[in-house]
């Protein structure tokens, strides 16, 4: 790698530590930027130089724009990684990096905008043969239009925010008193959320699978996949497991899947690494959901099965390289589960910041954290405290490992979703494949 001298990482937790590792194992030096509440964590003492970029609250901090284009300025870094979350997706940003003529390590910011909008999306998919979700494609103006056209489509319907992400600004409506009640203060949260109050509709799936395609594109023009990835088992619409390959796809449903998603990511000229979300339904039809211009948190799994690398081939296809390998090349070897690790109540999903005051962690097994032991868990942030990733032969093999190594795990000081975890994988509905989005929700009822 001989495009990048110096990368700075707009980004904190474990992601960050993820970069920091592929960078030095690059030879790419590395700056991070902290909050005052992130000053002892260990992304920044992993980083080559640091930044204090502002208090804890992530607006004063790690979403100011102008504060982090700065530390790169002033550090020399000639790129810029998001990673998940926080500007990860935003245009205004990748369009203000590129004016200082510094790298945003994803997208240009006309593909984020475009994807970064439902409505947007949905039209670009269409054109592409794509299928979505049956449902409106223009912005809702009032909500007397929003009743005309849910009787069109029929309920259940989803009333959705088209900039909307990560299960925030949509509501599920069964019926016209419901829409009328949920009209104004879906619209409201979207504009608070993201700044963008335009609503539209779609039909509701019952029971649907939730699993997304790995994609990628370099500057020449050219595409690939890297297979798909299970995200099913969903707390308030955030993910808890993954696993790649799917439980749920025969081989025909599997191969048609990953040809449309790449239809979808040439019809916009995709430069990098991202995602397409897809919803099926139980008779194994399935529709365009969104596309995350971004890396994924779940990318591990894709890594374990494939043998890629997602950080490094995001780096090198910023810096214009071709994809290094055809899609013939790409070859997916037995099966990889993630859990992720919350600090937060694992029947009432409330947060649970404070000290670690021990950490029991196994070997010889991937572990994506955040913190190590001795470290404070704070308020500001999501939850997320680390990723616990197996690779098994089979997918039965998987599930073995990975029960076997949450069994090690033993954290104090905080409040961890360890049972709930623990619950899950030894679950038989999870153990045979047979789950849907509702999983996690019937499965916390019964066990009540």
């Amino acid at each position: 790698m001989t495009f990048f001298k110096k990368i700075l990482i707009a980004n904190r937790g474990e992601i960050a530590r993820r970069i920091i590792r592929i960078c030095k194992h690059l030879g790419i030096q590395t700056v991070a930027v902290y909050s005052e509440a992130d000053a002892m964590a260990p992304f920044v003492e992993e980083a080559d130089e640091a930044v204090c970029i502002g208090p804890a609250q992530a607006k004063k901090s790690y979403l100011d724009i102008y504060k982090i284009i700065e530390a790169a300025k002033q550090t020399g870094a000639d790129g810029v990684h998001p990673g998940y979350g926080f500007l990860s997706e935003n245009a205004k940003f990748a369009r203000c990096l590129e004016q200082e003529g510094i790298t945003f390590i994803g997208p240009d910011a006309k593909v984020i905008e475009l994807m970064g909008s439902k409505i947007e999306s949905r039209l670009q998919m269409k054109l592409a043969g794509v299928p979505v979700v049956p449902g409106w494609d223009g912005s809702l103006e009032t909500v007397e239009q929003a009743l005309e056209l849910a009787g069109k489509i029929g309920f259940p319907l989803m009333l959705k925010a088209s900039a909307g992400g990560g299960g925030i600004g949509m509501t599920l409506i069964h019926n016209p008193e419901q829409l009328k009640a949920a009209y104004a203060t879906t619209k409201q949260r979207a504009e608070s959320a993201f700044g963008d109050g335009t609503l539209f509709l779609e039909k509701y799936i019952s029971n649907p699978r939730h699993i997304e395609v790995q994609v990628a594109g370099d500057h020449q023009g050219n595409v690939i996949h890297l297979f798909e990835r299970e995200c099913s088992v969903q707390r308030r619409n955030q993910k808890v497991v993954e696993e790649s390959p799917s439980p749920f796809l025969d081989e025909e449903t599997r191969q048609r899947l990953l040809k449309t998603a790449l239809l979808g990511v040439k019809q916009i000229g995709y430069t990098t690494v991202g995602t397409m979300e897809f919803i099926f339904d139980d008779q194994k039809n399935f529709y365009f959901l969104e596309m995350n211009t971004r890396l994924q948190v779940e990318h591990p799994v894709t890594e374990e099965i494939t043998g890629i690398d997602l950080v490094e081939l995001q780096l090198r296809l910023a810096a214009k390289q071709p994809l290094p390998f055809r899609q013939e090349d790409v070859k997916k070897t037995g099966h990889s589960i993630e859990c992720r690790l919350y600090a937060e109540d694992p029947k009432t999903f409330f947060p649970s910041p404070g000290t670690v005051t021990k950490l029991t962690l196994p070997e010889g097994v991937r572990l994506d954290f955040a913190i190590k032991e001795g470290d404070k868990v704070t308020p500001f942030y999501d939850p997320m405290i680390g990723k616990i990733i197996v690779h098994g032969a089979s997918r039965k093999d998987a599930i073995e490992k990975m029960n076997d190594v949450l069994e090690q795990i033993h954290v104090e000081g905080i409040t961890a979703n360890t049972p709930l975890l623990r619950m899950i994988v030894q679950n038989s509905d999870f153990q045979r494949g047979e789950y849907t989005t509702r999983f996690l929700d019937k499965l916390l009822m019964v066990n009540a």
